[in-house]
């Protein structure tokens, strides 16, 4: 088994600092829960974890099929509930990629192994919401 750990310090107002791996970064919330939206909230990082680890499995896939794409970006919504202790109750990502059209079928495999096998955050996340993708593809006019 694997241990990760992270260090987090208290700064100002609601303001905390997180070491990981030595890197840092802040996080923060907003004015009406006492802070002043100087970084992002705890909980909406989760968004950009969920991205994160997906998208670099749907990279190594697409390496190793050998996939051509000029452009890749990942959208995430999260439908948050409305009781205490407020917690994601479904999950959107839209992967955004621009590839010719015959290659859709080996993107879909690649979003797919993602989601199915290899990103731990999105299995981590399903245990507890609804999580659905979908695919834009941007064709890459032929020359």
């Amino acid at each position: 088994m694997t241990l990760h750990q992270s260090t987090t310090r208290y700064l100002d107002g609601m303001t905390f600092e997180i070491e990981i791996d030595g890197f840092t970064l802040n996080i923060d919330t907003t004015p009406e829960n006492g802070g002043d939206s100087s970084a992002p909230s705890p909980k909406k990082l989760l968004l950009g974890a969920l991205a994160g680890c997906t998208g670099m499995d749907v990279v190594a896939l697409l390496r190793k099929m050998r996939v051509e794409f000029s452009h890749f970006s990942m959208e995430v919504e999260a439908e948050l509930g409305d009781e205490h202790p407020k917690q994601y109750e479904a999950f959107r990502l839209v992967y955004r990629i621009t590839a010719a059209e015959e290659e859709r079928e080996k993107i879909v495999k690649a979003i797919t192994l993602s989601q199915e096998r290899y990103c731990g955050v999105a299995a981590m996340y399903k245990q507890f919401a609804s999580l659905n993708w979908t695919l834009e593809l941007n064709p890459i006019m032929p020359v």
